[in-house]
């Protein structure tokens, strides 16, 4: 996870897609799947801010894993 001031949640998403394509090309055998979500954070975090992060090994294409694992039309926006 990371942490962007933005104007929007678009600018956010932008910020974070840019920086997630820029540390997959430092390692090797991960791909960015061009997926990413923001939340809006009230007020400064500080110590104890929760955060999250997930990764998982995969024969899916990005795409498919994307549909199965992240976006499968359950989630709860807004």
């Amino acid at each position: 996870m990371t942490l962007w001031t933005a104007g929007s949640l678009d600018e956010a998403i932008g910020r974070g897609e840019d920086e997630a394509r820029a540390y997959c090309e430092t390692l090797h055998d991960v791909e960015y799947v061009r997926f990413a979500e923001a939340f809006r954070m009230d007020g400064t975090p500080g110590e104890g801010a929760e955060v999250f992060s997930l990764m998982r090994e995969s024969e899916l294409p990005a795409g498919e894993y994307v549909w199965r694992f992240l976006a499968t039309g359950d989630e709860r926006v807004g």
